[in-house]
């Protein structure tokens, strides 16, 4: 399943699918009215696309002004295609593909991002691990959490849920890291 890219130096480009069915793509209607919503924060941010997929989301990010995106995906399938979509667009020198469970990198990393966004397998949501992504958030950064809507969601003491979204099967959960 292909994928396009929305809008942005990029927009209209097609990208691979993760080729996977251990993932599950973000729908362009969701991934457009996420990117709308944050439209302003891009520009120049670090962004982080853990569980990656495709990498749609950090690839719609880089295409919208973004200026660096860190990729993490342990799935093999998906990080060829991760690899291919960023050799198509020809944005290597704009990113980092981490090929580990997400779990594993935190360990290992002191890396801080202005947005996260953490689109776990909606089989294995992983909210723990989710949890300690907030703490890479810088001051006042974003982190978007898309799930199924059941469970608790995971915060950190000094992030906050500041909007929750409904698209059918998906919710997005917005956080903020307080300001400093």
């Amino acid at each position: 399943m292909n994928i396009r890219l929305i809008a942005g130096q990029y927009g209209g480009r097609i990208i691979e699918g993760s080729g996977t069915n251990r993932t599950h793509p973000m729908g362009e209607r969701i991934r457009g009215s996420l990117f709308n919503m944050i439209a302003s924060e891009l520009e120049g941010a670090q962004v982080l696309d853990a569980f990656a997929g495709s990498g749609s989301l950090g690839l719609e990010a880089l295409s919208r002004g973004a200026a660096h995106a860190t990729f993490v995906e342990r799935d093999r399938v998906a990080q060829n295609v991760i690899t291919n979509n960023i050799r198509s667009l020809g944005v290597d020198g704009a990113t980092k593909l981490v090929k580990a469970p997400v779990a594993s990198w935190l360990e290992t990393t002191h890396q801080t991002f202005d947005i996260i966004f953490a689109d776990p397998p909606y089989h294995d949501l992983q909210l723990s691990t989710v949890g300690k992504l907030q703490k890479l958030l810088k001051p006042n950064g974003l982190m978007v959490l898309s799930y199924t809507g059941k469970g608790e969601v995971p915060t950190e003491l000094g992030v906050v849920v500041v909007d929750n979204r409904s698209y059918g099967d998906a919710v997005l959960a917005f956080y903020r890291r307080e300001s400093a």
